[in-house]
């Protein structure tokens, strides 16, 4: 038989079966030994009723007139009789005979004692130097029958108790499991972003090595990711300044020099150079999406920040392109307000570059933290759609980007515990894109995830 792949399934199993095998062994020897103890029993009530009657049937076999006549004793009341006995002188001829006793059923004598043929047990005794002589005879099915009741009783209550207690075993090695379910659990929420260690003070001591393994490895893992992650921000950092230095130098060129040609070579290098720096901000923005603290103890008014970016980013936009839709009552949120301006930016940065050229963005915060950015442009495929959250997916359009704002905006989403939702035609229009963002606030029902 193959077991279950469960531990619980098959520990249950397991000491179910070898319970109830013990259970059987123990119901079996038990019944042998009743049987035997039976049989004892019984033999001496045999015994017993022989020696009581024989005196008796002395007394009426010497108090008769005729000799040698049989007499059957009367019934009294309707009974029934297990035991029979006959009495018999020395030449075997019955003299007395029990009510319903059978005389076929009484062998030849053969001695005191026990005897037995096959459908009778038997005691003889004798007296007067064996010129009165009794035999005692109890049928073998009365004690089969008594056997197969003591039987019974033993087996009817482990019909009954057996389930229960199989029950009881299952409920016990669940309940035992219980730490090592909870510690599965714990270890089922964390995600690529969340390697902190689990508990291990609940766990069994047997499975105390396989969990600190598992941290272990868990530990390892967030060593190699936040190497990765200081590395890509370090080194968007590091890059900064000698772009911007490089950045300098190429437009003093194009001012200095009278040659179209490299004037035009210049204006191209700079352009390179500007796509390689927002890259690299890019680059620093999702490092501090994977690994940096985006909660805070206390919590401040989204709209001030949401306020702020749109004055700022609407100076590098045609005038009265974005609208910005707030309530008039504060959104608080613990979220770091830099981590909301980078969500701010790169949602609308995302709306600037893909969208209709002139086309207002909408960009709306309920009370309740929900912030949507909304663009007219074409419908965007479905399959694409579920790319776009993807680093460095581009969609195939031509307007430029690094491909990473809404990744960085999908990896924050994550972390919140929230989600990117990404619509294409924007909800009541037949075209048109729109991103939203449950963001954490004393309304929201974005759920606490830990944040490294």
């Amino acid at each position: 038989m193959k077991l279950p792949h469960s531990l619980q399934w098959r520990l249950g199993l397991t000491l179910g079966l070898l319970l109830t095998l013990l259970w059987i062994g123990a119901a079996s020897v038990t019944a042998i030994l009743a049987r035997h103890a039976l049989d004892e029993v019984l033999d001496s009530a045999l015994q017993e009723t022989a020696q009581r009657i024989l005196p008796l049937a002395v007394a009426e076999v010497l108090g008769r007139d005729v000799e040698g006549v049989t007499q059957r004793q009367a019934k009294i009341r309707t009974h029934d009789e297990f035991l029979t006995y006959a009495v018999r002188d020395g030449q075997e001829r019955l003299l007395l005979l029990s009510h319903d006793a059978d005389p076929a059923v009484f062998p030849s004598w053969s001695g005191s004692g026990f005897s037995q043929s096959s459908t009778h047990r038997l005691y003889s005794e004798e007296a007067l130097q064996g010129t009165v002589r009794l035999t005692v005879a109890e049928p073998l099915s009365h004690r089969t029958l008594v056997a197969r009741e003591i039987q019974l009783g033993l087996v009817l209550p482990l019909l009954v108790f057996l389930p229960i207690t199989l029950l009881t075993i299952v409920l016990a090695v669940r309940a035992s499991l219980g730490p090592l379910r909870r510690f599965r659990e714990r270890l089922a929420v964390r995600s690529a972003r969340d390697l902190s260690l689990v508990p291990v003070d609940e766990l069994p001591t047997e499975l105390v090595p396989v969990a600190d393994t598992l941290n272990g490895l868990l530990g390892r893992l967030a060593a190699a990711f936040e190497a990765e992650r200081s590395f890509a921000a370090n080194a968007a950092h590091e890059l900064r300044t000698p772009l911007a230095g490089a950045i300098a130098q190429v437009q003093r060129l194009q001012a200095e020099t009278r040659d179209t040609g490299a004037k035009s070579r210049a204006a191209d290098i700079e352009a390179s150079l500007k796509r390689l720096t927002r890259l690299s901000e890019r680059l620093m923005q999702l490092a501090r999406a994977e690994g940096g603290r985006l909660r805070l103890d206390h919590s401040a008014d989204l709209r001030v920040v949401a306020r702020l970016l749109t004055d700022e980013l609407s100076r590098m936009a045609a005038a009265g392109r974005l609208v910005l839709a707030l309530p008039p009552e504060p959104v608080m949120s613990d979220l770091d307000p830099d981590v909301f301006a980078i969500v701010y930016r790169n949602l609308v940065d995302n709306a600037l570059r893909h969208g209709t050229a002139g086309s207002p963005i909408s960009v709306s915060l309920t009370p309740g933290g929900l912030l949507t950015v909304a663009n007219d442009g074409p419908v965007v495929p479905s399959d694409t759609l579920r790319r776009l959250a993807d680093r460095f997916e581009r969609a195939g359009t031509q307007a430029e980007g690094s491909g990473l704002g809404l990744a960085i905006v999908h990896a924050i989403a994550q972390r919140i515990g929230s989600a990117l939702v990404l619509k294409s035609p924007r909800s009541g229009q037949a075209a048109g894109f729109e991103a939203t963002l449950l963001l954490p606030t004393g309304s929201g029902r974005v759920r606490s995830t830990p944040t490294a």
